[in-house]
């Protein structure tokens, strides 16, 4: 989930905290325990530092080790020891314990449902898990926090009442997204009158809960890339991978290196120029108007030398701009 979103998830679970008797009996501890949520929610995130060095270092380790099995342990651990510290060794440590490993629990599991996914299951496999059900940024988990908060903030009902029924409202939502995901999946597979046996898809959600957009990898290796809206299928365009003796050699720069560590639906199209050649890498499941934003470029000249490297998100226009500060 974005970063909005998870603040939001840390105050609701301060406030579900107050059904626990321990928390709810001692102002100090429930401080704690607020802080402890709030942190807690956004602690997997604070691999985005990686941006510091390097825009690969970031798209190669984001939601990677910082959200493995192991990194749960280590920062629910961290977290209440730090809070420990700073409250004098004085905090009941299970109940403390308790509310931060959830709000830790909780940021990683959540992220599973979107589209960019985490190695939540390392050390035993690397592989990224996205199940694409929920939007990275889903206005309905959104805005009932907000309402939660709001009402809990002005004491218009007893937070032991709010926040269990936000919770237990929020399971059936995503049980229901999942559900609807699956449904659609088939309803999509059924639609698509140009459907081969090996024809992979991937129904990635968005901000709207009834519009989904679909990507189909055909057995060739191309993609195929549409969306589904109000119970219609569209085909909007066609990625084409080249076949290039360059497209090979890029897989040797770290920038591309880590792009194709984090995506299974990247495509390479190489450009010639009269300095030499552009091999752009997208990912297919980001479309936006018309555009993949999210790309790994590598530059090389004539001889097959490395004039310049990019992973990020970009549009084509900023793009060029820092291609051409490369080039020229």
């Amino acid at each position: 989930m974005d970063t909005g979103t998870h603040l939001v998830m840390g105050l609701g679970l301060a406030g579900l905290a107050t059904i626990d008797p321990i928390v709810a009996a001692d102002g100090t501890v429930y401080t704690a325990v607020l802080i402890g949520t709030i942190v807690g929610s956004q602690a997997p995130d604070f691999d985005g530092l990686l941006r510091l060095k390097s825009n690969a270092a970031y798209i190669r380790n984001h939601r990677g080790a910082s959200h493995s099995l192991p990194a749960i342990a280590i920062w629910t651990a961290l977290i209440t020891f730090l809070l420990q510290l700073g409250f004098g060794f004085t905090l009941p440590w299970l109940h403390l314990t308790g509310w931060v490993l959830l709000a830790v629990v909780v940021h990683v599991f959540t992220d599973l449902f979107n589209t960019y996914g985490t190695q939540a299951m390392r050390p035993f496999t690397d592989k990224w898990i996205s199940w694409n059900i929920i939007h990275i940024f889903d206005p309905i988990i959104f805005i009932s926090h907000v309402v939660a908060i709001f009402m809990w903030a002005f004491h218009l009902l007893s937070p032991t009442i709010i926040f269990p029924t936000l919770y237990a409202g929020l399971i059936v939502y995503y049980i229901w997204r999942t559900i609807a995901h699956r449904m659609q999946h088939n309803r999509i597979m059924a639609l698509d009158t140009d459907r081969a046996d090996n024809d992979k898809y991937i129904i990635i959600p968005t901000i709207s809960l009834k519009d989904w957009n679909v990507v189909k990898q055909r057995e060739d290796g191309s993609f195929l890339i549409g969306d589904f809206r109000q119970g219609k299928l569209r085909w909007v365009d066609r990625a084409r991978c080249d076949d290039h003796p360059v497209v090979e050699m890029s897989k040797n720069d770290p920038s591309i290196r880590s792009f194709l560590y984090f995506t299974s639906f990247a495509c390479a199209e190489v450009r010639e120029h009269p300095w030499g050649y552009e091999v752009r890498w997208s990912d297919v499941r980001y479309r936006h108007r018309k555009q993949y934003p999210f790309v790994a470029v590598l530059l090389l000249d004539s001889d097959y030398k490395t004039l310049g490297s990019y992973v990020g998100w970009l549009s084509d226009d900023r793009l060029q701009k820092r291609l051409r500060m490369n080039t020229y």
